[in-house]
């Protein structure tokens, strides 16, 4: 590992993926973190990134990492005390685990441990309180390590859509279909015959995270516990011919009457705990609420550097009440961005002091 200034070290976990590419891009001249260790396949290790890495970003790859090699992943021998995960769910499960007891602050973006029992699902602008569960966590360790995760790129969406709703007037039900992008299905991603001129009204899991992410995140930590919001939301997904840019046309039902001026009100309103606090990642706004034939992904997916969700198209339902469409920049607010926002959070609120003390005392 090396590390030439005093900003915190972190390895990079997936660093040739798409989204291992947007946190490298991300912390180029970031004021509190620097990429210490870059950690890919047995593939890439060995090599220099720039060697390594089939580089799907505007620009050039960043100066610092070009001629850095890349490391395979062996968890006894990361030295950074916070770790940023890009990993495929099945690498992630044991791997994060196992950072973890050793007394790194992971950061994920992996589904791994997503709706573990003591892990939070972290959007800091929504659910701050969630980080409760830490505690549990390093109980259960005995030790300062924890693993906290960002959620599925549209449930990022969503849960912004609904939740200054939801805290207004009551979330009952909700019907959501996505239109998601090709970078969302990563490296190679979907082959071009089966993509052009056509949608693939199917992803394999997304429903899922779709339906049970966003209980998670509207709910709240109660006696060591999470308790999901009493919500009932069903979804259908799509991948579409669209570079980057994940779309959700949502209706839903209220248990309070809300208009849609109402609504337009409070999510324009809505603001969290990233911006009190003027993090180097966090948008000015959230939540851009927009008029007319909007949000569109070549329009919009790229507000406040692609940190922030935009809304519109907010009108009368006929059958549920409300429906509205909302766009996430999928590898930036909904991946790679959400994962090092979460990370400025945690170090703001001083909770990745003890994982930063421990490497510094020496690893268990």
């Amino acid at each position: 590992m090396t590390s030439s200034s005093s900003r915190i070290p972190v390895a990079i976990l997936g660093a040739t993926g798409v989204v291992g590419q947007r946190l490298l891009a991300l912390l180029a001249d970031h004021p509190v973190f620097e990429a210490a260790e870059l950690i890919a396949s047995d593939k890439s290790a060995g090599r220099s990134y720039a060697d390594a890495v089939d580089w799907r970003l505007p620009g050039e790859i960043p100066r610092d990492i070009r001629d850095r090699i890349v490391r395979p992943l062996d968890t006894a021998a990361i030295e950074s005390p916070v770790v940023l995960s890009a990993l495929s769910a099945s690498l992630a499960q044991d791997a994060e685990e196992e950072l973890a007891r050793r007394g790194k602050a992971v950061v994920s973006n992996a589904s791994a441990h997503r709706m573990d029992a003591d892990v939070p699902l972290l959007i800091p602008e929504i659910n701050a309180e969630h980080v409760a569960a830490l505690a549990a966590q390093r109980r259960r360790r005995e030790g300062p390590g924890f693993i906290v995760t960002n959620p599925n790129c549209s449930t990022v969406a969503v849960a912004f859509a609904l939740a200054p709703i939801h805290r207004a007037f009551g979330v009952r039900r909700a019907t959501i279909v996505t239109m998601q992008a090709l970078s969302g299905a990563g490296i190679p991603g979907v082959p071009s015959l089966a993509i052009a001129d056509n949608v693939i009204p199917h992803i394999e899991g997304e429903a899922d995270k779709i339906e049970t992410e966003p209980r998670r995140i509207l709910g709240r930590w109660s006696d060591d516990r999470f308790e999901d919001a009493p919500m009932i939301l069903g979804a259908q997904v799509h991948r579409v011919p669209v570079s980057d840019g994940h779309l959700a046309a949502i209706s839903l039902e209220t248990d309070r009457a809300c208009t849609p001026e109402d609504a337009a009100q409070v999510l324009r309103e809505f603001r969290g705990e990233p911006q009190e606090l003027q993090l180097h990642s966090a948008p000015e706004r959230p939540i851009h609420v927009l008029s007319g034939a909007r949000p569109q992904p070549a329009l919009d997916r790229s507000r406040e550097n692609g940190m922030a969700v935009s809304v519109g198209s907010i009108a009368r339902c006929p059958v549920l009440g409300l429906r509205l469409e909302a766009l996430v920049h999928n590898t930036i607010r909904g991946a790679a961005g959400a994962a090092l926002l979460n990370a400025e959070w945690l170090h703001a609120r001083g909770l990745l002091d003890a994982a930063v003390g421990h490497r510094a005392g020496g690893s268990r």
